[in-house]
């Protein structure tokens, strides 16, 4: 599923969702990526639209082209920790900068998560 939001160009957030399919598993190291065509009908976004952001995961290294074979994702394991990293770097950012809007310092959104954890 392809979710997309009015705040950014689609092409980036395309970028950001294949970077976590990619961090998640979803796409496996060394696997095949689906093609332009593929992508832009399953997200429902043009074609051209899908090869900006291909090239953006290109230019990072995550995915690679390979000629008449199509686009594969890296196999380098540091740098997909690394993506898995900057993606938990920024989702706890966000989520620390959401408990400020609250009225919570880090320590006491550190300790409000720890809190949850013990309750799941």
């Amino acid at each position: 599923m392809w979710d997309f939001t009015e705040d950014k160009p689609i092409y980036l957030q395309l970028t950001e969702q294949m970077c976590l399919r990619i961090a998640n598993g979803t796409y496996r190291p060394g696997d095949k990526f689906p093609s332009v065509r593929d992508i832009a009908t399953e997200a429902g976004v043009n074609p051209n639209t899908v090869q900006r952001a291909f090239a953006e995961l290109e230019r990072s290294g995550i995915v690679c082209a390979q000629r008449t074979a199509g686009r594969f994702i890296t196999e380098d394991s540091q740098m997909i920790y690394k993506l898995r990293e900057d993606l938990a770097k920024e989702h706890a950012d966000n989520y620390l900068k959401k408990m400020a809007s609250l009225g919570y310092n880090r320590n006491e959104a550190a300790d409000f998560l720890s809190k949850v954890k013990e309750e799941l």
